[in-house]
């Protein structure tokens, strides 16, 4: 009797530290709470003590609610490999609507209210209009689109950019997620350009390669489904009019004043992606040579759990015939980085899962940071 009446007490405490952090409680229902509780502890009492001892401690610990967390827009590419990625999770409740309500505001709206974390999946005027749906203060927002990535209001969720931005990205409320070409470019020049070997109006020429995936459903239909066009059968440049929608990102997260030369290749495979910088040394400040920025790049991510600096010119981790595989990462959150070159040159590669690290994986890392777990 005292064990379930003790279980009692630790139940409606929990619930009324639940409902006291909504932001849609009501009064009567803390009240009728707090009187249940007062009557079991007058109980407990008459009964000859609070029998509260580590082991009952530990239950209650043990029965502490999980997290809630919602994908706005999981039927996407993003969203539905975050859905996968946290379906087997047992430190978090993840919260759906029904086919039928998914695209109900006012659903919606109630779900987000009341979850701990919510990922917008969703393109960008949807994503905006979405935060606005919002209002309890408490929630936080991962936002997978390019809609915030740029606002100083928002966190940006690369926690390997600098030592202060894993702690950012803890005690922030709205994170960015970043985009996959993004990824790739400021992983290698945001910490060259932080410690002075690029300048910030360096001018900076960037090729990405990624797999079809990172053009969605759409995409991955067109190359998955019937061939009729040969031409999906080559490496296909795009987005050649210079305008790609992560450049903005990439000059305000890794400091540039010069908009960089940056253009994307989409593969014919599915997924997996190489972003390449190449550099001038003569043009570099400090560092001038290839090992050096290798020493330097290995120094800021030392201890990193997910990005990796690979031994010089990839040495025993890559193809010995120098040979770089866009798919190396696939389906991990893995980024690793080859630097390699001559007295006069630099080439610096980052490799990895474009719907890993430079999607839904980066999205559950900030998930994990943000969440505590």
């Amino acid at each position: 009797m005292a064990e379930f009446l003790v279980l009692q007490l630790l139940m409606i405490k929990c619930v009324s530290e639940i409902l006291r952090k909504t932001y849609n409680y009501h009064k009567k229902d803390l009240a009728y709470l707090f009187i249940k509780w007062y009557t079991l502890v007058r109980e407990l009492k008459r009964k000859g003590g609070y029998f509260i001892n580590q082991s009952t401690i530990q239950n209650y610990r043990s029965r502490k609610m999980k997290p809630t967390v919602f994908i706005d827009g999981k039927e996407g590419t993003t969203g539905l490999q975050i859905f996968e990625r946290l379906g087997s999770r047992s430190d978090i409740e993840l919260k759906v609507l029904s086919d039928e309500l998914r695209k109900d505001t006012a659903a919606r709206k109630e779900i987000m209210n009341n979850a701990d974390l919510v990922f917008l999946c969703l393109p960008d005027q949807a994503a905006i209009e979405a935060v606005e749906l919002v209002e309890n203060p408490e929630v936080k927002i991962i936002d997978a689109s390019t809609a915030h990535r740029t606002n100083p209001n928002w966190v940006y969720g690369f926690p390997e950019l600098n030592s202060e931005q894993e702690e950012l990205i803890r005690r922030s409320k709205r994170t960015a997620n970043p985009g996959c070409h993004a990824t790739g470019f400021i992983s290698i020049a945001a910490p060259l350009i932080q410690n002075g070997i690029i300048p910030d109006d360096y001018p900076l020429t960037c090729h990405s390669l990624t797999g079809y995936s990172g053009g969605g459903k759409k995409m991955i239909a067109e190359y998955e489904g019937e061939r009729v066009d040969n031409r999906l059968n080559s490496c296909r440049e795009y987005a050649i009019t210079l305008a790609h929608k992560h450049i903005p990102e990439m000059i305000a997260v890794a400091g540039l004043k010069r908009k960089p030369l940056f253009f994307p290749i989409i593969g014919n495979y599915h997924s997996g992606m190489t972003t390449t910088i190449g550099l001038f040394n003569e043009m570099l400040s400090g560092a001038k040579s290839p090992k050096e920025i290798h020493e330097l790049l290995s120094d800021h991510y030392a201890g990193r759990k997910y990005v990796r600096v690979l031994p010089f010119g990839g040495e025993g981790a890559i193809d010995p015939r120098g040979i770089l595989e866009s798919n190396r990462n696939v389906g991990t959150n893995y980024l690793d980085i080859v630097v390699s070159g001559n007295e006069d040159q630099t080439l610096i590669a980052s490799m990895f899962d474009n719907l890993g690290k430079g999607a839904s994986g980066a999205a559950v890392q900030n998930m994990e940071i943000m969440l505590g777990l």
